[in-house]
C-alpha cells in the first residue's frame, strides 16, 4: 500500500513538472522545419551552454547515415583531402613516405617534383619540420600529410638524417603542384597486348589512357588489358570517356534514373580511336562505381571480356552539394544502369551501414573469393547482353571467366609476419642497408636476378624471429613460393617504384595469365549462346 502510494505521488510530481513546462509555450512549433525550430530552441532554453555548431557538425553526419550507405557529409577541414584523391594534382613537396618506428621514412621522390630539386633521397628520414622536432608517438600519417602539404609557393624546413652521413642535413622545399597519377602501369606484355592498370577514375585518367594507348598502338600492340582491380572508383564522367574509345557510335554506356531525377542516357559518339581493339578488363572485389560503368558497359555490349572475381556492387551516383562553410555532402540523386538494364547495387538497408560495409568480410568467408560455385544469382535479376547472353544485377559484375584468388602457401607463419606487417618492415630495412648496392640495377629484370642470387628468404626468417615470430621451418618450406615473391616485389617497389613492380607481380599474376591467353587464342569478343 505505501509503495502504491509512493509510485503514485512520484508519478504525479513529474507529471507536474512536465505541464509546468510544456504551459510555457503558447502555441505549436511550427512542423514544417522541426530540425531549425529544435535547434533555436536549444540555444535560447537549454539549461548548460551548447556551441551549436558543433552539434550540428556532429548530426549531420547520423542524417545522411539513415540514407543510403553512400551519403556522405565531409567536414570543411576534410573537403580538400577528399577531393585531391581524384584531381590531377595537388600542392606539396613531391615525396612518397612511410612511418617506421616512430619516423617519417622518405620511400620514393617524385622526379621533377620540389624534393628532389633540392636533393632529398629515398631513405632520408625526416627528423624535424619547421625546425620543430616530429619524431616519436606523435608520428602519424594524416599529422605528416598536414605538415608536409601546403600552399603552393609556400616553404617547409626539413631536418634530415641520412644514412651515412653523421650531421643533420637541412633542407628548405618551396612547395609546388605534385601530379597525381591514375594509370599506375603501361606497358607490353608480350610485345603484342598494351596492358594499364587505373588506379581511379579521376580528372585526368581518361588523358592518361589515351597516352597509353596511343604508346602502346606504336609499339604494336594487338590488343588490350584494362586492369580495374582495386580501383574504387571516382568520376562517372571519366569513366564514360573512356569507355567510348572502344564503342560503335549510338551504343549505350549507361543510363541513370531518381526518383527526383529523370532518366538520362549516354551512348558512344563512333569517335572512339579503338573500336576494333580486342580488350580484357580485370576486376575483382574491390572494382566499385566507376570501374563497374566500364565494365559493364564493355560486358554488355559483349565488347570484350571481364576476367577475375565479382565486383563490389555500388549502383548509386552521387552529386557534391557544398555548404557555405565549405563542409559539403555527397548526396544519392541517382541509380545507375549497365546498358542491359540491370541494377548492380548491391542490397542495402537504410540506416545500416554497418551490415553493408561487412559485405566483403562475408563474402570472403562465405567463399566466394575461391570458388565461383559459392555464388548464387538471383533468376529475377536476369537481363540480356547485345548478343543474348544471361547476366544478372543486384550485386555487382560477375566476371565472364572467374579466377579464384590464389592462396597457395598461405600458412600459420605465412600469416603470423604477414599479421605483424613484417612484409614491409624487412624490405624497407634492406633496401635502405642496401640501397647504393640495389641502385646498380636500373629495370625489373635486373634487379629480380640479382634478388634470386640473395638468400633474401633466409635474412628475412632470421629478421622475423628477431621480432619474436618463432622459426617453423616446414612451414617456410610451404610458403616460400609466396613470401620470396613479397619480399621480392616490395624490394623491386622501394628502388624501382609502382610500375616495376606491377611487372614484377603480373609475370605469374593468374588473372593477368588467363588475359593473355584468351587474347591469343583471338576469344576476347564474347559470341551468342548456342
Amino acid at each position: 500500500m505505501i509503495r502504491n502510494t509512493y509510485s503514485r505521488l512520484l508519478f504525479a510530481v513529474v507529471l507536474a513538472a512536465t505541464t509546468l513546462v510544456s504551459c510555457h509555450y503558447e502555441k505549436p512549433l511550427n512542423a514544417d522545419n522541426k530540425i531549425d525550430a529544435l535547434l533555436r530552441i536549444i540555444e535560447k532554453k537549454y539549461v548548460d551552454t551548447v556551441d551549436i555548431a558543433d552539434l550540428i557538425e556532429q548530426t549531420l553526419p547520423k542524417v545522411l547515415a539513415e540514407l543510403d550507405p553512400h551519403s556522405v557529409y565531409i567536414p570543411a577541414k576534410d573537403v580538400e583531402e577528399t577531393n585531391q584523391e581524384l584531381k590531377g594534382s595537388f600542392s606539396g613537396i613531391g615525396i612518397q613516405f612511410m612511418i617506421q618506428s616512430d619516423t617519417i621514412y622518405v620511400s620514393n621522390v617524385i622526379p621533377g617534383g620540389p624534393s628532389e630539386k633540392v636533393g632529398l633521397m629515398a631513405g632520408d628520414r625526416i627528423v624535424t619540420i619547421d625546425d620543430s622536432l616530429y619524431v616519436g608517438k606523435v608520428v602519424n600519417n594524416s599529422g605528416a600529410m598536414k605538415r608536409l602539404k601546403g600552399p603552393k609557393g609556400s616553404e617547409v624546413r626539413l631536418g634530415i638524417k641520412r644514412h651515412g652521413e653523421p650531421e643533420l642535413l637541412t633542407f628548405t622545399i618551396v612547395r609546388g603542384n605534385i601530379p597525381v597519377k591514375s594509370v599506375d602501369a603501361s606497358y607490353l606484355i608480350d610485345d603484342s597486348w598494351c596492358y594499364i592498370k587505373i588506379n581511379k577514375f579521376g580528372e585526368t585518367t581518361y588523358p592518361e589512357m589515351l597516352i597509353s594507348l596511343a604508346q602502346g598502338l606504336q609499339q604494336g600492340a594487338e590488343g588490350v588489358i584494362i586492369d580495374l582491380r582495386g580501383n574504387t572508383g571516382g568520376y562517372m564522367g571519366a569513366a564514360i570517356q573512356m569507355v567510348n574509345e572502344f564503342l560503335p557510335k549510338g551504343e549505350m554506356i549507361v543510363y541513370t534514373e531518381g526518383e527526383n531525377s529523370p532518366r538520362y542516357e549516354e551512348r558512344a559518339n563512333g569517335g572512339g580511336s579503338c573500336q576494333k581493339l580486342p580488350i580484357v578488363v580485370l576486376t575483382d572485389e574491390t572494382s566499385a562505381s566507376a570501374s563497374e560503368i566500364f565494365a559493364g558497359a564493355i560486358q554488355d555490349n559483349d565488347r570484350g571480356t571481364i576476367i577475375g572475381r565479382r565486383t563490389f556492387g555500388k549502383g548509386l551516383v552521387q552529386q557534391p552539394i557544398e555548404f557555405a562553410d565549405g563542409s559539403a555532402i555527397r548526396l544519392t540523386i541517382a541509380r545507375y544502369y549497365t546498358p542491359s538494364g540491370r541494377c548492380i547495387q548491391k542490397p542495402y538497408t537504410n540506416g545500416k551501414g554497418e551490415e553493408y560495409e561487412l559485405d566483403l568480410l562475408n563474402r570472403y568467408e562465405h567463399g566466394e573469393f575461391f570458388t565461383q560455385d559459392s555464388i548464387k544469382q538471383d533468376e529475377s535479376t536476369a537481363y540480356r547482353t547485345k548478343n543474348g547472353r544471361t547476366v544478372y544485377g543486384g550485386g555487382g559484375i560477375m566476371p565472364d571467366i572467374f579466377v579464384p584468388q590464389d592462396t597457395t602457401g598461405y600458412t600459420s607463419y605465412y600469416a603470423a609476419v604477414a599479421k605483424r606487417r613484417l612484409f614491409t618492415q624487412f624490405p624497407f630495412e634492406y633496401t635502405d642497408q642496401h640501397r647504393q648496392q640495389l641502385s646498380a640495377y636500373t629495370t625489373m629484370e635486373e634487379l629480380h636476378a640479382y634478388l634470386r642470387g640473395v638468400d633474401l628468404l633466409e635474412e628475412f626468417v632470421q629478421y622475423a624471429s628477431s621480432k619474436g615470430i618463432k622459426r617453423r621451418n616446414n612451414l617456410i618450406s610451404q610458403s616460400r613460393d609466396v613470401m620470396e615473391e613479397i619480399l621480392y616485389g616490395n624490394v623491386i617497389y622501394n628502388m624501382l617504384g609502382m610500375e616495376e613492380y606491377v611487372k614484377y607481380l603480373n609475370l605469374t599474376d593468374p588473372v593477368v595469365l588467363k588475359a593473355v591467353e584468351v587474347l591469343q587464342r583471338g576469344e576476347s569478343q564474347p559470341q551468342a549462346p548456342q
